[in-house]
């Protein structure tokens, strides 16, 4: 299977040529592609399966990862699985449920060392990533959003304006591309404080290398609570920090209304959307399944969709559990816009080298309800 996958990657790159500038690229497929993919579990026998029983590779890999956590379990995973890895960072310990740090930490730079960390992560292996810090801001369960469910303030720290300002600082910093002058050049003209620099922390002398990353926007289509203050576009960072826009649909929350209204707006029009997660997770529903498919296809700039599998045999949102919806998909996928590779996939790891079956992965965003 690995053979046919090189080769196929081979093809990909003969045809598509070489990769544009490593900085702010987009990562988008052909024009007339979309790019499926599938959670990450930490164990690659997940993707695995997942994969067989949908009939079709995925291209992308969405790995759910706290504030600070390494990629020396992760990387040679994503390579085993030869998908394009989506890096969804939350600032929540996945064992103690603590806090890590705030948006506003974020933006000031408490944790720059992360943050070069990543850079010289995807930059050194020219690993063609996705980026999603902070998904679904605007849901009140995640301790990175700016309200609680009844609507109040979760606190200065957690502002709109620090969550804007943690993703600017995130993208400039991870993008890299320039010598230390110029980085913090570009953390000035955001009003964010220059890099924090630590001992160890892995930047060179003078300079960050071009990682070749793409940022992901995700906010929910509406918010929860349904409040004005809390609209995606309340925490929108600018077109200059921002690759893709995406968000989440689950058939238990079928928001069709709020995703069409947040997919027409025009300022995020001249950007590929994703949905970076979807899944079905209130019993069998292929009428949901069908009606993602059918939505996919009738808004042109929706490049990417990601199923969300969450964790165990038993979990609601397993695809395998649900035999009508896995038809649906499995239909859906036979077709050639959906490939089964993104061009130059991660390298696959030597032979030996170590990897880790178990590795805890961090909670995910968990969908769009309340």
């Amino acid at each position: 299977m690995r053979l046919r996958l090189g080769l196929a990657a081979a093809a990909a790159a003969l045809v598509l040529g070489a990769a544009t500038s490593a900085s702010g690229d987009v990562l988008t497929p052909n024009a007339r592609q979309i790019f499926f993919g599938v959670t990450d579990t930490g164990q690659l026998s997940d993707f695995q399966s997942f994969a067989d029983s949908v009939g079709k590779h995925p291209a992308v890999i969405e790995t759910f990862h706290p504030w600070g956590n390494n990629l020396h379990y992760a990387i040679p995973r994503w390579g085993e699985a030869q998908a394009r890895p989506m890096l969804h960072i939350s600032t929540v310990d996945p064992n103690t449920l603590a806090e890590i740090i705030t948006p506003q930490g974020i933006a000031t730079g408490a944790s720059d060392d992360y943050l070069i960390r990543l850079n010289s992560s995807f930059a050194a292996r020219q690993i063609r990533a996705y980026i999603r810090p902070l998904g679904e801001v605007n849901r009140c369960l995640n301790p990175w959003s700016s309200y609680t469910c009844d609507g109040a303030s979760r606190g200065a720290s957690y502002a709109p304006y620090w969550y804007k300002q943690a993703f600017r600082r995130i993208a400039i910093v991870v993008r890299g591309g320039g010598s230390l002058a110029e980085i913090n050049a570009r953390l000035a003209s955001a009003n964010l404080p220059p890099l924090n620099r630590q001992a160890g922390d892995g930047l060179e002398p003078d300079s960050l290398p071009a990682a070749p990353i793409s940022m992901v926007w995700s906010p929910l289509p509406s918010g929860s609570p349904p409040t004005k203050r809390n609209l995606p576009g309340k925490y929108y960072p600018g077109s200059d920090y921002v690759d893709w826009i995406a968000t989440d649909i689950y058939s238990r929350y079928p928001v069709w209304k709020a995703l069409t209204r947040f997919y027409k707006v025009k300022r995020y029009r001249r950007k590929p959307f994703a949905l970076t997660e979807w899944g079905v997770s209130a019993g069998d529903d292929p009428k949901f399944v069908k009606r993602i498919f059918s939505w996919v296809r009738s808004h042109k700039r929706t490049k990417m969709l990601i199923y969300y599998q969450d964790f165990g045999t038993s979990n609601p949102y397993r695809i395998q559990n649900y035999p009508k919806s896995l038809h649906v998909i499995a239909r859906n996928l036979r077709q050639a816009r959906f490939p089964a590779l993104a061009p130059f996939p991660p390298p696959a790891p030597p032979v030996g080298a170590p990897t880790d079956p178990n590795e805890p992965p961090a909670p995910p965003t968990g969908g769009t309800g309340g």
